[in-house]
């Protein structure tokens, strides 16, 4: 059967991965899963909002004993894995990436706009 403690820790471990792999700062892991967003895939989401409505229960042993351990160890590792995975160096340079190949395709855009026009009105 899981305590509250045990929970706890789990909720600290899946916090201090969503820090560590998204830079999200937050009191709780609950707030923590709502400033990631959509960065974390669905399934995923899911499976950690199963370690906070775990700790909803608050260590009450009556309700404790609804929660499924082994469930939540899955969950656990699943989760962990997934942002074990993320690179943040990797994704900052793609942002980078990206956004040099926008800008290349603009200006290159925009130049050829120039020329077509220039060739248009009869000035080269």
């Amino acid at each position: 059967m899981e305590s509250a403690e045990t929970i706890a820790a789990r909720a600290a471990r899946l916090q201090e991965g969503l820090e560590r792999a998204f830079g999200v700062r937050a009191k709780s892991l609950d707030t923590a899963l709502r400033r990631t967003g959509r960065r974390l895939p669905r399934r995923l989401r899911a499976e950690a909002r199963r370690v906070v409505d775990a700790q909803k229960f608050g260590g009450q042993p009556k309700l404790m004993r609804q929660v499924d351990a082994a469930a939540l160890d899955r969950a656990e590792g699943r989760v962990l894995d997934y942002l074990g995975g993320i690179d943040r160096a990797d994704r900052r340079k793609g942002r980078l990436l990206a956004l040099a190949g926008v800008l290349a395709f603009n200006l290159l855009f925009v130049v050829t706009a120039f020329i077509v026009w220039m060739w248009w009105t009869g000035r080269v």
